[in-house]
């Protein structure tokens, strides 16, 4: 299964977003017509697919390793404040 054209520019928009102007939601609108919260679901979703690994594997790995930073550190703040209680 190959990527849809979307996908490809979702992609290439991850590669290049903070050479624009403005806040980075306002561009997913401009762009996209989309939420940022439907962008960021299809974004996560287009991240697990190999398809979208080969066509761009610097930005995936980076957007997999910001994703998996962020989940644990989630992660950690919610067991300090559970050892907190």
């Amino acid at each position: 299964m190959s990527l849809t054209e979307r996908e490809r520019a979702i992609l290439d928009f991850e590669r290049t977003w903070w050479t624009r102007s403005g806040p980075k939601e306002v561009a997913i609108l401009d762009e996209f017509e989309l939420s940022a919260s439907r962008y960021y679901e299809i974004l996560n979703e287009l991240l697990e697919a190999p398809e979208a690994l080969a066509y761009d594997p610097l930005v995936v790995r980076r957007l997999r390793r910001l994703r998996d930073r962020r989940r644990r550190e989630r992660q950690d703040r919610i067991a300090e404040e559970g050892r907190a209680r």
